[in-house]
């Protein structure tokens, strides 16, 4: 059940399930939903639709070290460690987290059943759960051997699901409590357990007991084989960033307090939880493949301070013309992410720009035809944009 809205309000985060494969038609409504939600979420999507391949190619051309440092941040560790691409993935779990008060928050205050919105936001990560087996395997049948279960979308739709369900049961102090029960839950569980024949607290990829869990129950295949990153074990400390994002939803929606304080408190709580992070990484490292906890601290704490720098900008001072290049991106980031799977954009921008890369020859042809291959989906965007399509699940 995948939706498709022709939305005159061009609400991106009103995404509740209510029939299959719907065109709606709707007039324009007044929104309490953030500009810069928008915009953070298509500045995290630019990174994945391509972004990254410009920086890398611009290194490959040039050989500059800043361009080869800026590289090596758009690569992941190959297990502990942090680089800036390891806050993509969980940034954009953290903003859906972050919309909940806008959207499943709005409908509570309008009186709405907690049990009618319950089904909505399980079938919503359910159908998350399904497109992501749709991206990693296609449609095709294969043995089930061979079928990648874990994944992005997968993740996100059972972290946005639990989160969401903690959100409808419980108030503030209930979801701080559940937020910190996770971390330290999930960070004991890792700290005394391990992979058979291996110490309590083994970390590596092989000794760790989330993977060997991962690798006992999980159906299918692992993406490394004896590890997935998106596996079932560590999606538990992932809820935790959906509920960090709901709690930050929260107080950005709060009207008691203006709008520079909430920038500052904000950008403040975010160095504050980078700093945690780093003093908990001596004892539970830093590492996106286990979704460790200090992870948690340390990519909501980066989260928190984009958003508010983002915030600040856009809706604060209302700075919003530069932004718009991003909010095309933001507003229909689950069609260009699952595009991907249906569409092959390098042969389309070869078939479009090669010409341009004969022309400029070696080494900048590969900028170019990056560039242009970032382009071209933003120009698909921006058409479903100005027609008023978006896809929703």
């Amino acid at each position: 059940m995948i939706f498709i809205f022709v939305n005159y309000a061009l609400n991106p985060l009103t995404l509740f399930l209510t029939h299959p494969i719907t065109i709606m038609i709707q007039p324009a409504t007044t929104s309490q939903r953030l500009y810069s939600l928008d915009a953070l979420r298509g500045f995290d999507m630019f990174w994945i639709i391509g972004g990254e391949e410009i920086v890398h190619a611009m290194y490959k051309a040039t050989g500059n070290s800043f361009w080869g440092g800026f590289a090596e941040e758009l690569t992941h560790p190959a297990w502990n460690g942090f680089h800036f691409y390891d806050l993509i993935f969980p940034l954009f779990l953290f903003i859906a987290g972050v919309a909940t008060p806008y959207s499943v928050g709005r409908e509570l205050e309008k009186g709405k059943n907690k049990n009618q919105l319950l089904l909505r936001v399980i079938k919503r990560g359910l159908l998350l759960v399904l497109c992501g087996l749709i991206y990693n395997n296609g449609l095709q049948i294969k043995p089930l051997a061979e079928i990648r279960f874990g994944s992005v979308l997968g993740r996100i739709g059972l972290a946005y699901m639990f989160a969401n369900i903690i959100y409808l049961y419980t108030k503030q102090r209930g979801q701080i409590i559940w937020f910190c029960s996770l971390l330290v839950g999930y960070w004991l569980l890792l700290k005394f357990t391990s992979a058979p024949g291996f110490l309590p607290g083994d970390l590596t990829m092989e000794g760790n007991f989330a993977s060997y869990i991962d690798r006992t129950i999980m159906p299918g295949k692992l993406y490394l084989g004896i590890h997935d990153p998106e596996g079932i074990t560590s999606t538990i400390p992932a809820i935790g960033t959906g509920l960090l994002g709901i709690l930050t939803g929260n107080f950005l929606k709060n009207n008691s307090m203006s709008q520079q304080k909430k920038v500052i408190y904000l950008f403040i709580t975010g160095i504050v939880f980078v700093i945690l992070a780093h003093v908990w990484n001596l004892d539970f490292p830093i590492n996106k493949n286990l979704w460790t906890s200090s992870f948690v601290l340390n990519v909501g704490g980066y989260s928190m301070i984009l958003l508010s720098v983002f915030y600040y900008i856009i809706d604060v001072l209302g700075y919003k013309k530069w932004a718009f290049y991003f909010k095309i991106i933001g507003m229909n980031s689950i069609l260009i992410y699952m595009s991907g799977a249906f569409i092959n954009w390098e042969y389309m921008t070869m078939g479009f720009f090669k010409w341009l890369g004969q022309l400029l020859g070696d080494p900048f042809n590969a900028v170019a035809l990056a560039i242009c291959y970032v382009m071209l989906k933003w120009a698909f965007l921006y058409f479903m944009y100005k027609k008023n399509v978006f896809l929703r699940v």
